[in-house]
């Protein structure tokens, strides 16, 4: 995986020069944050589907709010590994969007 400092600074900077990019409207923060987001909702539809599988609990489980409560969980863990880059994505995505942001398609 790669180093965000690195991204952004490479995405900051002039190719050539490394200076820093003039005149270049480049939002790192809302690329980052989006990639995270991306990432956390491709785990989220992921362990939705590793989750189906799994039958309540005929003690506890069932209902409703069990339904709920699964639902809310899988966003935590989506969210939670979208945080710690556990898969890479979230700085591939970034990294796509800073790049698209630095060479606008006309």
């Amino acid at each position: 995986m790669s180093d965000p400092t690195a991204l952004i600074s490479s995405a900051t900077s002039s190719p050539s020069t490394g200076a820093p990019a003039i005149g270049r409207n480049i939002d790192v923060a809302s690329a980052q944050k989006t990639g995270q987001d991306f990432e956390a909702y491709f785990l989220s539809q992921s362990f939705e589907n590793m989750f189906s599988g799994i039958d309540s609990d005929p003690m506890f489980g069932g209902g409703q709010s069990e339904g709920i409560y699964r639902s809310m969980m899988i966003q935590e863990y989506s969210k939670v590994a979208a945080r710690t880059h556990a898969t890479g994505i979230a700085d591939e995505v970034t990294r796509e969007i800073l790049r698209m942001q630095e060479h606008p398609q006309h």
